[in-house]
């Protein structure tokens, strides 16, 4: 008996060897010419290619994923237009895979990663251009890449690059928002860089661009993005990517496509907590105000109460030297007679804080640096009506190497304020000839000012564009040079800019756009409202997808004592549990009494211990503007968060469903229920699983913060070690 037990162990374990060896091989990438054509494929998908009367075209993408098959109704593959510039008319030719003859092929395996690529040479002679597709797809991933490199044996301008463009009866385009807009509040929609997907084949696909413009037309799925720039003979360009990623059910592209950014992110989704000093003393911070916060801030959080040291204290705007005594010749942004050349004092105190230092500064030099733009100007820098050209090589020249040296003196973190512009106004390049990128004077745009109103018309929209991929371009090199100085930097983008996932390929954090710095109203209520109105705005109504994780949000707020603990408690919580990785504390520190120290401290404690559950934030519920009840919620295998408001100054009914469309992980088990805010619990049950559904009966304007574990918690314990 004793030997036939083991040898049927040995038998199990051998067969499950063999299991995890097919597993394995399954993942494994193969790539390379078949029968019927050419494939690269592994575990989670497989894209087949043919060559059909000399012509490259997809025949078919397998999501493995879903079980489904994409068939493509047509295929262009690619589709470059071509002109002799921008500035002329009647010159545009526009070629796809149909006007390229087929040349050759050849398999590579991708440096240092397991993966393969597949890349196919065509030619159109007519044109003198040479076109290599490569496709290119790692070991394990759900999704694969796609870029063009493109050479020209003649002079040729590229006004637009669809990387891919593949029809499919179930495309997809999420978002619609199209609003390029110089002037007005609210109003500042591109609609750049945001997916597509397939309803019913489960895909996703996209260029790792975030200045691209993706959409669909007529079924047609088109990857790409307008670039206006000449190559020259025989020099090769290399496109952006386009990607096509798998989920395993079309009703949950979303969660799909979010675990892709997540994985190409340029650093890591980390929890910052910080504090900054404009709500102190605004543009008046200087060098002794700066340090005595530090030191309260720490002693209050840290020392007292046991909160994890801050990842930095943040010097606003008001620390740049902009008068007329300045020379930004020598160096971009030299630091003023308020803090010393280099900020030895107040790296000093951030270190004595066990921190870092950063430091608020507007590449476009928008808010407090506007004063110096004329004298850049004078000077021969590239300035707009308003701030500095984004576009402009000689000031991003200057500003890319003081960001890089602000870095390597360990400067850690950056908030970048204005870029484009800001809330209600934005300024654009029309000049591109100037420097270096489109123009179009075919538009007649003789008196007009940069911010010009009249920019809002749609028919400026390329040459608007145009200036935005130039000015992403220049940033995404400084940020991609302070990176190599520092792969631990943080990197926020604010005024001006726009949510695209694909600046977390190059940044941590973008603001939340079309918002005021300070939520309005004139209660917690309120300002809960203001705030939460523009997230619902953004993700329910607009069909936005960007990472939720990864918001600027310019909260939470303290400016002053004296309202209840269990008011400030309220409102903490459900700030924080918006699911931001990014908490920049924005206070008046010395008008804060013992009693918000410690709902502060409580509050911080919470976050730290649930933000692995960020990664897969979102929202529930419906419109805050509209007085329905909603909240914040995130899950994995083994842990959940919920929050619930109902703004309503009367009771509400509310019911959530604890299943995959919520947010947790299909099957997930049973969850102990517990809440840092002992009232939160009453007539609830101690257990909750996988399915359950959850009703409660809300107070007028009530806050709820629920947290599911698989474990017993002692909320006590964590909020006030």
């Amino acid at each position: 008996m004793t030997g036939k037990r083991n040898w049927t162990i040995l038998g199990s374990l051998g067969l499950c060897l063999l299991l995890v060896s097919c597993s394995a091989l399954a993942d494994r990438v193969t790539a390379g010419k078949t029968r019927k054509g050419y494939v690269i494929q592994n575990g989670s998908l497989r894209r087949s290619l043919a060559v059909q009367q000399g012509k490259l075209v997809t025949t078919e993408i397998a999501n493995k994923r879903a079980d489904t098959v994409l068939t493509p109704t047509a295929c262009p593959e690619f589709r470059l237009r071509l002109s002799q510039g921008t500035h002329t008319t009647d010159t545009d030719v526009v070629l796809t895979s149909d006007d390229f003859t087929f040349f050759g092929f050849k398999k590579y395996n991708l440096s240092g990663k397991a993966g393969k690529g597949m890349a196919f040479t065509l030619q159109n002679t007519a044109h003198q251009l040479t076109v290599t597709v490569h496709y290119e797809l790692v070991e394990d991933e759900f999704y694969l890449r796609k870029y063009l490199e493109i050479t020209s044996g003649k002079p040729v301008t590229l006004e637009r690059i669809d990387v891919d463009a593949v029809a499919a009866e179930d495309a997809s385009q999420p978002y619609t928002q199209k609003l390029i807009t110089a002037r007005g509040p609210s109003r500042w929609k591109p609609g750049l860089g945001q997916p597509l997907f397939t309803t019913e084949s489960a895909t996703f696909w996209g260029t790792e661009f975030p200045a691209a413009y993706n959409y669909v037309e007529n079924q047609m799925l088109y990857c790409g993005y307008l670039w206006g720039r000449q190559i020259e003979p025989n020099q090769t360009y290399k496109t952006y990517a386009s990607v096509v990623g798998m989920s395993d059910d079309a009703e949950f592209n979303s969660d799909a496509f979010y675990e892709y950014i997540e994985n190409i992110r340029v650093r890591p989704l980390r929890l910052r907590v910080q504090y900054n000093s404009w709500f102190d003393y605004g543009g008046g911070v200087n060098r002794d105000k700066f340090i005595k916060s530090v030191a309260k801030v720490y002693q209050e959080l840290t020392t007292e109460r046991g909160c994890k040291p801050f990842q930095s204290y943040v010097i606003d705007d008001g620390w740049q030297d902009v008068s007329d005594r300045a020379d930004w010749n020598q160096r971009a942004w030299p630091v003023n007679g308020k803090f010393d050349p280099k900020f030895a004092d107040s790296f000093k105190a951030v270190k004595n804080a066990e921190s870092e230092l950063g430091l608020w500064l507007s590449p476009g030099c928008n808010f407090g640096a506007r004063r110096i733009v004329p004298k850049l100007k004078a000077d021969g820098y590239e300035a707009l009506s308003n701030w500095m050209s984004l576009a402009g090589p000689k000031y991003m020249g200057a500003l890319g190497d003081r960001m890089v040296e602000l870095t390597e003196q360990g400067v850690s973190y950056f908030k970048l304020d204005g870029l484009f512009g800001h809330l209600n106004t934005r300024d654009f390049d029309l000049y591109g000839d100037k420097h270096g990128f489109a123009y179009m004077p075919q538009l007649e745009l003789d008196g007009f000012r940069t911010d010009d109103k009249r920019l809002n018309d749609a028919k400026y929209d390329e040459l608007k564009t145009y200036y935005l991929v130039a000015g992403s371009e220049k940033l995404m090199d400084i940020f991609g040079r302070m990176h190599k100085v520092n792969p631990e930097v943080y990197i926020v983008i604010s005024n001006g800019a726009w949510l695209s996932p694909w600046w977390m390929m190059h940044c941590d954090a973008v603001w939340m756009i079309n918002a005021g710095d300070a939520a309005g109203g004139s209660n917690r209520t309120q300002e809960l409202v203001y705030r939460d109105g523009v997230y619902h705005e953004i993700w329910e109504t607009e069909n936005t997808h960007y990472p939720m994780n990864s918001l600027f949000n310019h909260e939470p707020k303290k400016t002053k004592t004296g309202e209840s603990d269990d008011v400030f408690r309220d409102y903490l919580y459900m700030n924080l549990s918006r699911g931001t990785g990014f908490v920049e504390l924005y206070i008046k520190t010395f008008n804060l009494a013992e009693r918000d120290w410690q709902v502060v401290s409580e509050g911080l404690h919470w976050v730290h211990d649930v933000f692995p559950l960020f990664e897969r934030a979102r929202m529930h519920g419906g419109d805050p503007r509209k007085s329905k009840v909603y909240g914040y919620t995130g899950w994995n295998a083994d842990r959940g968060y919920l929050s619930i408001h109902n703004p309503s100054d009367q009771p509400q009914t509310y019911t959530v469903t604890l299943d995959r469309k919520f947010g947790l992980l299909p099957d997930s088990g049973t969850f102990n229920v517990s809440s840092p805010i002992q009232r939160c619990t009453e007539g609830l049950k101690k257990q909750y699983s996988y399915g359950d559904k959850i009703t409660f009966e809300l107070k007028p304007q009530e806050i709820i913060i629920l947290n599911f574990d698989k474990q017993v918690r002692d909320w006590k314990t964590v909020v006030n070690p």
